[in-house]
């Protein structure tokens, strides 16, 4: 049974923050726990997880994101801190074991949290999105200043104001990863807050600009999907990370537990016109263990 095309809003704390979540589907169904990509919210799943069948659906806004909090203090934000507050989410929410759903940086969280919680995790449905880029233990040092440096760079600018939400959702189909009109519409319109003075600012917490403090070594990364113990299924854009990444596909193949195929279509796939396609292979997917 698809989801209703609406979803119910959440509002909850945990780890001493405020998180706001969509919601689709029922305590009947297998929980899902759904976690968007970087710099972006909740409603990339706008158009999927109506289309996804028995599922309970959580998305969440990380933290720093959507119309969650952003980190105290001069705290920056790693996917380590991340795994933190989804555990504890999914405690809130009485998920002993549960299942992902995950894009871009969310489904690269989700597989280090099943590496390290094989036991908290039923299965992991990734799109555009498994590791992070490897790095070389010598440059830890460098990548730590850079991230310092970057956090008090960030900390220093004024936020960009939009005269009105229009003019933001024109900039937000022109990003990295560009975006057709309706996707860049859901994730503007959750992802901005009105400016006292007239127009409107990103919500997102601009530290997530800066460098990461530490980038894991091949090793550590291998380990990681070694331990998880779900099945994973990934769903791979031609347009996106193959393209982006000459070596990224040889890099998925060193994994032969990782069932994944390449679709045509863009990093937010799952957004756009092949949203349809994305469902039915999830669909496939998640009906193993919904029985």
């Amino acid at each position: 049974m698809a989801q209703s095309p609406s979803p119910r809003e959440l509002r909850f704390t945990v780890n001493g923050m405020n998180f706001a979540a969509q919601e689709w589907g029922d305590s009947t169904q297998l929980p899902v726990l759904a976690l968007h990509g970087w710099l972006d919210n909740a409603a990339s799943f706008f158009a999927l997880a109506p289309r996804l069948n028995n599922l309970h659906i959580v998305a969440l806004d990380m933290a720093g994101h959507g119309q969650s909090d952003h980190r105290p203090g001069q705290m920056a934000y790693t996917p380590l801190d991340d795994i933190n507050d989804i555990l504890a989410v999914a405690d809130y929410l009485g998920w002993s074991r549960f299942a992902l759903l995950g894009h871009s940086r969310g489904a690269i969280i989700g597989t280090l949290a099943a590496g390290a919680f094989p036991e908290r995790f039923i299965a992991l449905g990734l799109v555009e999105g498994l590791l992070p880029e490897p790095a070389r233990p010598e440059d830890a040092p460098r990548q730590l200043a850079s991230a310092i440096q970057g956090l008090r760079v960030q900390q220093q600018k004024t936020p960009s104001v939009y005269p009105d939400i229009n003019i933001a959702i024109k900039a937000r189909e022109r990003g990295m990863f560009p975006l057709g009109h309706e996707a860049a519409k859901a994730l503007t319109e959750r992802g901005v807050i009105a400016q006292a003075g007239g127009g409107v600012s990103w919500s997102t917490d601009p530290r997530l600009l800066a460098p990461s403090m530490l980038k894991l070594s091949r090793e550590h990364l291998h380990a990681f999907v070694d331990h998880v113990g779900a099945p994973i299924k990934l769903i791979l854009a031609d347009e996106g990370l193959p393209k982006l990444y000459a070596n990224y596909l040889q890099e998925v193949e060193q994994f032969p537990r990782v069932d994944y195929e390449v679709l045509s279509g863009g990093h937010h796939l799952h957004m756009e016109q092949e949203v349809d396609l994305v469902a039915e292979r999830l669909n496939d997917f998640f009906s193993r263990f919904t029985q």
